[in-house]
């Protein structure tokens, strides 16, 4: 059964961070593409950061410079480090696991094969 499970996010001023965690479990973490992804109500879904299996990074060119994605194979977790928010990053953030040879940020949404509930994150 698998399940991804966001938590880290809340109400921060901008210019300030939060750190988002995803924990996973029912499937290998280490041999997949995971990424983060953001919506806005009434917005189309927006791929924010991904991470392959190899180590490379891959970010959209609105948080590149601010937010660092990272995984822990060992525990099954994916984090998110976000830093210097803006208002426009304030969004509900998914946790997303995709089937994808080509793991960058925008190949996340086109390629999604689970994802978890999502976290708010909204900046004042």
């Amino acid at each position: 059964h698998v399940q991804l499970v966001e938590s880290g996010g809340g109400l921060v001023q901008a210019g300030g961070a939060l750190r988002l965690s995803c924990n996973v479990s029912g499937y290998t973490f280490s041999s997949e593409c995971m990424g983060w992804f953001r919506q806005v109500a009434g917005k189309e879904r927006e791929g924010v950061a991904a991470s392959g299996p190899d180590g490379t990074t891959s970010y959209a060119a609105s948080v590149k410079d601010r937010f660092a994605i990272s995984r822990d194979n060992a525990k099954n977790t994916l984090y998110l480090q976000m830093n210097s928010l803006h208002p426009e990053d304030s969004a509900l953030y998914y946790c997303a696991r995709a089937e994808t040879v080509t793991c960058g940020a925008a190949d996340v949404i086109p390629n999604l094969r689970s994802w978890g509930q999502g976290t708010q994150v909204t900046v004042s």
